[in-house]
């Protein structure tokens, strides 16, 4: 049985480091996305695979890239960092 751990905004701002704010906006512009939903409270789930976008994310804004262009890289299939 394969366990999955699930993420609460919190959560993935505690685990980066990145603020609250730079999640939601990172969500906002799409640069990340929710795996589900509660249906009791609307919160949004994310798992370890938003952790793993974020933190290259993170890399990616270190080396000066813009969002633009870091919205184009994670689009592309198969890109190692």
């Amino acid at each position: 049985m394969t366990t999955y751990k699930l993420y609460l905004v919190k959560d993935l701002a505690r685990i980066t480091g990145l603020s609250m704010d730079t999640v939601k906006y990172y969500l906002k512009i799409a640069l990340i996305s929710e795996v589900g939903r509660s249906p009791e409270t609307n919160y949004r789930y994310f798992d370890d695979s938003t952790v793993d976008r974020l933190n290259k994310i993170i890399v990616l804004r270190r080396d000066k890239y813009p969002i633009k262009k870091i919205h184009e890289l994670l689009e592309i299939e198969g890109v190692s960092f």
